[in-house]
């Protein structure tokens, strides 16, 4: 039995400690049936200007930094308590707002969670190094905190993914300051009710959603902001670049893929079409590092495209909350969208395998599971982001032309190899200009294993011990000893 939650119909920013109100109002929709589920107040830039000073006035007051780590250690396991406590009623409400599935819903409350264990793990270990210099010399190295850390969150897993970045921010005594996507900003005031209950110092964490070319470029461009963390589209990416350039501001950047499976005949079928379902049909196929693309071993690519067609169309579509297998995309323009470039695929002579458009009779944005066979790797189709549930099926005769497609996009996220031969394996993911390959599961990472891609898939790397060197300045001390 479904677990039902009243939700605010007006949610709040969460600036220096309180929660806030705006002259102007957004309002959030279920993406299943198009019906309101809240407003949220909108934030302005005076908002997030103060949301800047405040995180500005937190971190040069040594609040985070002055008391030994292990405080640090103690508020991320309570702020990983608190997330814990509302893994229900926080799933309800992303559930509605996103569309996704209960189930992934609670999934992600959980991750949160997850993340701030991890961390608080290494809160209290992030040590410098000793340098031999001689006698008559001692050098050594220190981990400053960035300052104020800007987190501009994407509406596809943004209680996840604003975790992932919040965690290791905090664990290193960075103050931060998130914006959150209009789209779908409710969850993550719900995380933020949680982490006010830990009882950092005011202003460690502030939380506004406001309007990305407006809030969101004043904020990239902002002389106060040490650090700016963005996921999200390769287009407001760029942009953001580009303020940040004015001042030199270091960033972190995960700008989405087109990645591609590589499999060879002797794949194990079951396994594949398990990845194929989870890599490409998962929260609609709103995943930056989704399996888009299918290379296919020309020998077996007819038997696998009738598998993958055959696992599409037993999917279950429906509303979030009776966790069904396929559920809504976020919004209309995103579902005309992945419907535009669909159509633009068959007229390029890519073939409807399934699919291939909106499903019709239902109230909300869905998109029908779609697989697209007789791909050529130059089409649209292969080479552009859908972000949705739409599959790529390329045909290919060897190792050599396997790579070469793999490799042939702007982008570099992920990748996967699909054979029982590890010689094969190995080779394929020396080769794969991505910066994680899978092999024989796609998804088969954890928070414990970095990401992050190359090229236009970006730069840095989020999650695992590698992350947490991404918000800290490395600082040398060289001291000359007198008398040696």
């Amino acid at each position: 039995m479904i677990a039902m939650h009243s939700i605010a119909s007006h949610w709040l920013n969460f600036i220096d400690g309180q929660w806030t109100d705006s002259e102007q109002h957004l309002a959030v929709h279920n993406p299943g049936t198009t019906g309101l589920v809240a407003t949220i107040a909108q934030a302005s830039v005076a908002d997030a200007e103060r949301a800047v000073q405040a995180a500005r006035r937190c971190a040069d007051s040594g609040e985070l930094t002055r008391p030994r780590p292990a405080q640090r250690v103690a508020w991320l396991l309570e702020i990983a308590a608190q997330i814990r406590a509302v893994v229900e009623e926080g799933a309800w409400v992303l559930c509605q707002e996103n569309g996704k599935s209960l189930r992934d819903a609670r999934d992600e409350f959980v991750e949160a969670a997850r993340y701030f264990e991890y961390y608080a793990g290494m809160a209290d270990k992030i040590e410098g190094i000793s340098i031999p210099l001689g006698n008559g010399y001692m050098d050594f190295t220190v981990y400053d905190p960035m300052g104020v850390s800007l987190q501009i969150v994407p509406w596809n897993f943004p209680v996840s993914i604003c975790a992932r970045s919040l965690a290791p921010a905090l664990a290193a005594g960075n103050a931060v300051v998130i914006k959150s996507p209009e789209l779908s900003p409710l969850g993550l005031c719900v995380l933020l009710q949680a982490i006010e209950r830990a009882g950092l110092p005011r202003g460690a964490v502030n939380l506004i959603c406001g309007r990305g070319r407006e809030v969101g470029a004043y904020l990239a461009g902002h002389r106060e902001v040490d650090q700016i963390v963005f996921t999200g589209s390769v287009g407001t990416g760029q942009s953001i670049l580009r303020a940040a350039a004015e001042h030199a501001i270091p960033s972190v950047m995960e700008l989405g893929g087109k990645s591609a499976a590589l499999v060879f005949p002797d794949a194990d079928r079951e396994q594949l079409v398990s990845s194929v379902r989870s890599g490409i049909f998962f929260n609609a196929g709103q995943v930056c590092s989704a399996m888009s693309r299918l290379l296919v071993h020309r020998s077996v690519y007819d038997e696998v495209v009738a598998a993958v067609v055959a696992m599409a169309e037993e999917l279950k579509v429906g509303l979030g909350q009776d966790d069904p297998d396929l559920t809504p995309v976020i919004s209309a323009g995103q579902l005309d969208g992945i419907q535009t470039l669909c159509r633009r695929a068959e007229e390029e002579g890519a073939v409807i395998a399934t699919g291939g458009e909106a499903i019709s009779g239902l109230r909300g944005h869905f998109m029908a599971p779609t697989v697209f066979r007789d791909v050529r790797p130059d089409m649209e189709i292969a080479q552009a982001e859908v972000f949705g549930p739409v599959l790529a099926v390329i045909p290919f005769d060897t190792e050599e032309e396997a790579i070469a497609i793999a490799n042939g996009t702007e982008f570099g996220l992920v990748a996967g190899v699909f054979t029982q031969d590890l010689n094969r394996a190995l080779r394929c993911a020396r080769r794969l200009r991505a910066g994680q390959v899978f092999v024989n599961e796609w998804y088969a990472g954890g928070i414990e294993t970095p990401f992050g891609g190359v090229g236009l898939s970006g730069f840095g790397r989020e999650k695992g011990q590698e992350a947490l060197y991404s918000y800290v300045r490395t600082k040398n001390l060289a001291l000359r000893i007198k008398g040696e």
